[in-house]
Protein backbone atom coordinates (compact mmCIF):
# COMPACT_ATOMS: atom_id res chain seq x y z
CA UNK A 1 0.00 0.00 0.00
CA UNK A 2 1.42 3.48 -0.66
CA UNK A 3 2.05 5.94 2.39
CA UNK A 4 1.31 9.17 2.80
CA UNK A 5 4.65 10.36 1.87
CA UNK A 6 3.48 9.68 -2.04
CA UNK A 7 2.10 12.48 -3.89
CA UNK A 8 -1.52 11.26 -4.60
CA UNK A 9 -2.70 11.27 -8.50
CA UNK A 10 -5.99 12.23 -7.80
CA UNK A 11 -6.67 14.15 -4.76
CA UNK A 12 -10.93 15.10 -3.53
CA UNK A 13 -11.10 17.37 -0.80
CA UNK A 14 -14.79 18.77 0.80
CA UNK A 15 -16.64 17.03 -2.45
CA UNK A 16 -20.56 17.48 -1.95
CA UNK A 17 -22.98 16.62 -4.62
CA UNK A 18 -27.04 16.77 -4.21
CA UNK A 19 -30.00 15.62 -6.51
CA UNK A 20 -32.48 17.76 -6.02
CA UNK A 21 -33.01 17.34 -1.33
CA UNK A 22 -30.61 14.71 -1.93
CA UNK A 23 -27.81 14.90 -0.45
CA UNK A 24 -25.56 12.43 -2.24
CA UNK A 25 -21.90 12.92 -1.61
CA UNK A 26 -21.20 15.09 1.80
CA UNK A 27 -18.30 16.92 2.04
CA UNK A 28 -15.84 13.71 0.72
CA UNK A 29 -12.23 13.57 1.06
CA UNK A 30 -9.97 11.14 -0.58
CA UNK A 31 -6.78 10.71 -2.39
CA UNK A 32 -5.64 7.76 -5.09
CA UNK A 33 -2.00 6.89 -5.25
CA UNK A 34 0.36 5.61 -7.90
CA UNK A 35 0.15 1.90 -8.17
CA UNK A 36 -2.73 1.01 -6.08
CA UNK A 37 -6.33 -0.81 -5.99
CA UNK A 38 -8.70 1.60 -3.74
CA UNK A 39 -12.18 -0.09 -3.73
CA UNK A 40 -15.20 2.05 -2.67
CA UNK A 41 -17.55 -0.03 -1.26
CA UNK A 42 -21.05 0.68 0.14
CA UNK A 43 -24.87 -0.12 -0.41
CA UNK A 44 -26.83 0.45 -3.30
CA UNK A 45 -27.57 4.48 -3.03
CA UNK A 46 -24.38 5.11 -1.06
CA UNK A 47 -22.47 7.31 -3.86
CA UNK A 48 -20.44 4.99 -5.39
CA UNK A 49 -21.32 5.53 -8.96
CA UNK A 50 -21.96 9.75 -8.36
CA UNK A 51 -18.22 9.77 -6.39
CA UNK A 52 -16.64 8.24 -10.38
CA UNK A 53 -18.69 10.52 -12.62
CA UNK A 54 -17.85 13.65 -10.47
CA UNK A 55 -13.74 12.32 -10.84
CA UNK A 56 -14.75 11.74 -14.47
CA UNK A 57 -16.08 15.39 -15.12
CA UNK A 58 -19.31 13.71 -15.88
CA UNK A 59 -21.36 15.40 -13.17
CA UNK A 60 -20.44 19.19 -11.77
CA UNK A 61 -20.02 19.32 -7.91
CA UNK A 62 -21.97 21.08 -5.41
CA UNK A 63 -18.75 22.27 -3.26
CA UNK A 64 -15.62 20.95 -3.26
CA UNK A 65 -12.39 20.17 -5.56
CA UNK A 66 -10.86 17.42 -7.73
CA UNK A 67 -7.60 17.23 -8.79
CA UNK A 68 -6.51 14.34 -11.27
CA UNK A 69 -2.60 14.30 -12.45
CA UNK A 70 -2.77 18.46 -11.02
CA UNK A 71 -5.66 18.84 -13.81
CA UNK A 72 -9.67 19.56 -13.24
CA UNK A 73 -11.67 16.30 -13.93
CA UNK A 74 -12.43 16.72 -17.90
CA UNK A 75 -9.20 17.90 -19.04
CA UNK A 76 -7.69 16.90 -22.02
CA UNK A 77 -4.83 16.16 -20.13
CA UNK A 78 -6.82 13.77 -17.66
CA UNK A 79 -8.91 12.14 -20.28
CA UNK A 80 -5.80 10.74 -22.11
CA UNK A 81 -4.92 9.16 -18.93
CA UNK A 82 -7.57 7.71 -17.77
CA UNK A 83 -9.83 5.03 -18.66
CA UNK A 84 -13.51 4.01 -17.45
CA UNK A 85 -15.71 1.05 -17.59
CA UNK A 86 -19.29 2.28 -16.55
CA UNK A 87 -22.52 0.73 -15.58
CA UNK A 88 -24.30 1.64 -18.24
CA UNK A 89 -22.76 1.24 -21.75
CA UNK A 90 -24.18 0.67 -25.04
CA UNK A 91 -22.36 -0.27 -27.61
CA UNK A 92 -23.31 -0.50 -31.73
CA UNK A 93 -24.41 -4.33 -32.19
CA UNK A 94 -22.49 -4.58 -36.13
CA UNK A 95 -18.79 -4.16 -34.91
CA UNK A 96 -16.43 -6.76 -34.39
CA UNK A 97 -14.90 -6.98 -30.93
CA UNK A 98 -11.74 -5.97 -32.74
CA UNK A 99 -13.22 -3.58 -35.14
CA UNK A 100 -14.28 -1.73 -31.57
CA UNK A 101 -11.13 -2.03 -30.17
CA UNK A 102 -9.23 -0.28 -33.13
CA UNK A 103 -11.56 2.43 -33.00
CA UNK A 104 -10.80 3.06 -29.37
CA UNK A 105 -7.11 3.02 -29.95
CA UNK A 106 -7.20 5.34 -32.76
CA UNK A 107 -8.52 7.78 -29.99
CA UNK A 108 -5.39 7.86 -28.17
CA UNK A 109 -2.03 9.37 -28.72
CA UNK A 110 -0.33 6.61 -27.16
CA UNK A 111 -2.74 3.36 -27.08
CA UNK A 112 -2.06 0.45 -25.55
CA UNK A 113 -0.88 -2.48 -28.05
CA UNK A 114 -3.95 -4.20 -29.26
CA UNK A 115 -2.28 -7.86 -28.68
CA UNK A 116 -1.69 -6.72 -25.05
CA UNK A 117 -5.18 -5.79 -24.76
CA UNK A 118 -6.48 -8.72 -25.85
CA UNK A 119 -4.20 -10.62 -23.69
CA UNK A 120 -5.59 -8.52 -20.92
CA UNK A 121 -9.44 -9.31 -21.61
CA UNK A 122 -9.29 -12.70 -22.65
CA UNK A 123 -10.75 -11.96 -26.27
CA UNK A 124 -8.76 -12.80 -28.70
CA UNK A 125 -10.26 -16.45 -29.48
CA UNK A 126 -13.52 -14.19 -29.99
CA UNK A 127 -12.27 -11.07 -31.54
CA UNK A 128 -14.05 -11.54 -34.88
CA UNK A 129 -17.44 -11.76 -33.02
CA UNK A 130 -20.08 -9.30 -33.66
CA UNK A 131 -20.89 -7.46 -29.95
CA UNK A 132 -24.39 -8.15 -30.54
CA UNK A 133 -24.06 -11.80 -30.71
CA UNK A 134 -21.97 -11.82 -27.12
CA UNK A 135 -22.75 -13.15 -23.99
CA UNK A 136 -23.27 -10.85 -20.77
CA UNK A 137 -19.96 -11.61 -19.49
CA UNK A 138 -18.32 -11.38 -22.89
CA UNK A 139 -19.75 -7.79 -23.03
CA UNK A 140 -18.29 -6.69 -19.80
CA UNK A 141 -14.86 -8.03 -21.23
CA UNK A 142 -15.18 -6.20 -23.90
CA UNK A 143 -15.76 -2.75 -22.12
CA UNK A 144 -12.83 -3.62 -19.62
CA UNK A 145 -10.49 -3.78 -23.25
CA UNK A 146 -12.08 -0.64 -24.24
CA UNK A 147 -11.49 0.84 -21.26
CA UNK A 148 -7.69 -0.06 -21.11
CA UNK A 149 -7.07 0.45 -24.69
CA UNK A 150 -6.06 4.21 -23.81
CA UNK A 151 -3.03 2.72 -21.53
CA UNK A 152 -4.55 4.70 -18.52
CA UNK A 153 -2.61 5.60 -15.54
CA UNK A 154 -5.94 5.76 -13.85
CA UNK A 155 -8.48 3.16 -14.64
CA UNK A 156 -11.99 3.53 -12.68
CA UNK A 157 -13.51 -0.02 -12.62
CA UNK A 158 -17.88 0.26 -11.62
CA UNK A 159 -19.11 -2.91 -11.02
CA UNK A 160 -16.83 -4.94 -13.64
CA UNK A 161 -17.28 -8.63 -13.15
CA UNK A 162 -21.26 -7.81 -12.78
CA UNK A 163 -22.30 -10.86 -15.39
CA UNK A 164 -19.20 -13.10 -15.86
CA UNK A 165 -18.67 -16.91 -14.30
CA UNK A 166 -16.00 -17.26 -11.81
CA UNK A 167 -13.59 -18.47 -14.45
CA UNK A 168 -13.83 -14.99 -16.57
CA UNK A 169 -13.74 -12.86 -13.04
CA UNK A 170 -10.88 -14.43 -11.79
CA UNK A 171 -8.92 -13.73 -15.33
CA UNK A 172 -10.25 -9.98 -14.83
CA UNK A 173 -8.62 -10.30 -11.28
CA UNK A 174 -5.64 -11.17 -12.80
CA UNK A 175 -5.30 -8.29 -15.70
CA UNK A 176 -6.59 -5.73 -12.67
CA UNK A 177 -3.16 -7.57 -10.64
CA UNK A 178 -0.92 -6.84 -13.81
CA UNK A 179 -2.26 -3.82 -14.86
CA UNK A 180 -1.50 -2.88 -10.63
CA UNK A 181 2.05 -3.86 -11.10
CA UNK A 182 2.62 -1.67 -13.94
CA UNK A 183 1.89 1.13 -11.63
CA UNK A 184 -1.42 1.62 -13.20
CA UNK A 185 -3.87 3.06 -10.20
CA UNK A 186 -7.73 1.43 -9.83
CA UNK A 187 -10.74 3.10 -8.47
CA UNK A 188 -13.01 -0.08 -8.22
CA UNK A 189 -16.57 -0.39 -7.09
CA UNK A 190 -18.18 -4.16 -6.60
CA UNK A 191 -20.91 -5.98 -4.84
CA UNK A 192 -18.41 -8.38 -4.38
CA UNK A 193 -16.44 -8.54 -1.57
CA UNK A 194 -14.56 -11.17 -1.87
CA UNK A 195 -12.94 -9.64 -5.03
CA UNK A 196 -12.28 -5.89 -2.89
CA UNK A 197 -10.42 -8.31 -0.15
CA UNK A 198 -8.40 -9.98 -3.14
CA UNK A 199 -7.63 -6.58 -4.77
CA UNK A 200 -7.51 -3.86 -2.79
CA UNK A 201 -4.76 -1.85 -0.95
CA UNK A 202 -7.33 0.21 0.64
CA UNK A 203 -10.90 0.18 0.95
CA UNK A 204 -13.44 2.95 1.91
CA UNK A 205 -16.88 2.38 2.97
CA UNK A 206 -19.74 4.81 1.83
CA UNK A 207 -22.97 5.05 3.34
CA UNK A 208 -25.12 7.85 2.69
CA UNK A 209 -22.37 9.84 0.70
CA UNK A 210 -20.00 9.68 3.97
CA UNK A 211 -17.19 7.82 4.38
CA UNK A 212 -17.99 5.53 7.29
CA UNK A 213 -14.56 3.96 7.25
CA UNK A 214 -11.16 3.49 5.71
CA UNK A 215 -8.23 1.18 5.96
CA UNK A 216 -6.77 -2.19 4.31
CA UNK A 217 -9.02 -4.81 4.03
CA UNK A 218 -7.33 -6.66 7.08
CA UNK A 219 -7.86 -3.38 9.32
CA UNK A 220 -11.09 -3.42 8.30
CA UNK A 221 -11.67 -7.16 8.96
CA UNK A 222 -9.96 -6.71 12.38
CA UNK A 223 -12.79 -4.76 13.56
CA UNK A 224 -14.58 -8.19 13.57
CA UNK A 225 -13.23 -10.28 16.76
CA UNK A 226 -15.57 -12.89 16.03
CA UNK A 227 -14.31 -16.48 14.19
CA UNK A 228 -16.43 -18.76 12.22
CA UNK A 229 -16.24 -22.13 13.25
CA UNK A 230 -17.39 -24.87 10.59
CA UNK A 231 -17.71 -28.11 10.69
CA UNK A 232 -20.56 -31.42 10.19
CA UNK A 233 -21.66 -32.75 12.77
CA UNK A 234 -25.06 -35.43 13.81
CA UNK A 235 -25.19 -33.60 16.85
CA UNK A 236 -29.01 -31.29 17.42
CA UNK A 237 -28.49 -27.48 16.64
CA UNK A 238 -29.53 -27.34 21.11
CA UNK A 239 -26.19 -29.32 21.74
CA UNK A 240 -23.94 -25.99 20.28
CA UNK A 241 -26.20 -23.73 21.58
CA UNK A 242 -26.11 -24.37 24.98
CA UNK A 243 -21.92 -23.96 25.13
CA UNK A 244 -21.07 -20.65 26.86
CA UNK A 245 -18.92 -19.24 24.41
CA UNK A 246 -20.91 -19.58 21.70
CA UNK A 247 -22.48 -16.29 20.33
CA UNK A 248 -24.37 -17.64 16.92
CA UNK A 249 -25.12 -21.08 15.73
CA UNK A 250 -26.44 -21.72 12.07
CA UNK A 251 -27.30 -25.09 11.18
CA UNK A 252 -28.67 -26.36 6.93
CA UNK A 253 -31.98 -27.71 7.62
CA UNK A 254 -32.56 -31.00 9.32
CA UNK A 255 -34.94 -32.10 6.26
CA UNK A 256 -31.74 -32.07 3.95
CA UNK A 257 -28.99 -34.17 6.15
CA UNK A 258 -25.91 -35.72 5.15
CA UNK A 259 -25.74 -39.80 4.14
CA UNK A 260 -24.37 -40.60 7.82
CA UNK A 261 -27.39 -37.84 9.00
CA UNK A 262 -25.16 -35.59 9.72
CA UNK A 263 -25.70 -31.62 9.48
CA UNK A 264 -23.26 -28.62 8.67
CA UNK A 265 -23.01 -25.97 11.50
CA UNK A 266 -21.70 -23.06 11.62
CA UNK A 267 -20.75 -21.06 14.82
CA UNK A 268 -19.60 -17.71 15.79
CA UNK A 269 -17.02 -17.38 18.75
CA UNK A 270 -15.14 -14.39 20.19
CA UNK A 271 -13.06 -16.84 21.59
CA UNK A 272 -12.74 -20.29 19.03
CA UNK A 273 -9.98 -21.97 21.06
CA UNK A 274 -12.44 -21.66 24.08
CA UNK A 275 -14.97 -23.09 22.06
CA UNK A 276 -13.42 -25.99 20.71
CA UNK A 277 -12.08 -26.83 24.47
CA UNK A 278 -15.64 -26.88 25.53
CA UNK A 279 -16.73 -29.21 22.52
CA UNK A 280 -13.96 -31.74 23.43
CA UNK A 281 -15.22 -31.56 26.89
CA UNK A 282 -18.35 -32.20 25.95
CA UNK A 283 -17.35 -34.83 23.87
CA UNK A 284 -19.66 -33.45 21.19
CA UNK A 285 -18.57 -35.13 17.79
CA UNK A 286 -18.03 -33.16 14.74
CA UNK A 287 -16.01 -33.56 11.19
CA UNK A 288 -15.04 -31.34 8.65
CA UNK A 289 -13.16 -28.83 10.85
CA UNK A 290 -12.57 -25.60 9.44
CA UNK A 291 -11.76 -22.30 11.14
CA UNK A 292 -11.70 -18.80 9.55
CA UNK A 293 -11.77 -15.61 10.29
CA UNK A 294 -13.80 -12.32 9.51
CA UNK A 295 -14.29 -11.84 5.61
CA UNK A 296 -14.85 -8.43 4.78
CA UNK A 297 -18.22 -9.56 3.84
CA UNK A 298 -18.95 -9.49 8.03
CA UNK A 299 -17.17 -6.03 8.52
CA UNK A 300 -19.73 -4.38 5.30
CA UNK A 301 -22.34 -5.67 7.18
CA UNK A 302 -21.33 -4.88 10.90
CA UNK A 303 -20.49 -1.23 9.63
CA UNK A 304 -23.25 -0.71 7.68
CA UNK A 305 -25.39 -1.69 10.64
CA UNK A 306 -23.57 0.29 12.66
CA UNK A 307 -23.81 3.76 11.17
CA UNK A 308 -27.69 3.21 10.24
CA UNK A 309 -28.46 3.00 13.76
CA UNK A 310 -26.33 5.98 14.60
CA UNK A 311 -28.08 8.11 11.46
CA UNK A 312 -31.51 6.42 13.21
CA UNK A 313 -30.53 7.83 16.63
CA UNK A 314 -29.40 11.44 15.11
CA UNK A 315 -32.74 11.10 13.35
CA UNK A 316 -34.52 10.85 16.10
Amino acid sequence: MKTSQNEPIASIRGVTKRFDDKLVLNNVDLDLFEGEVLSVLGPNGAGKTTLISTMLGRLSLDSGDISLFGNRPGALEVKRQCGAMLQVSGLPDMSTIKEHITLFQSYYVNPMDYDLVMAFSGLKDIENQYSKTLSGGQKQRLLFALAICGNPKLLFLDEPTVGMDITARKSLWEAIEKLKSQGTSILLTTHYLEEADQLSDRVIMLNRGNIVREGSPEQIKSQINTKKIRFNSTETIAAFSQLETVAKVSQVARNNPNEDGSCYFELESACAEKTMAEIFDKQLKLRDLTIIGAALEDAFELINNEDSLQHNRLSE
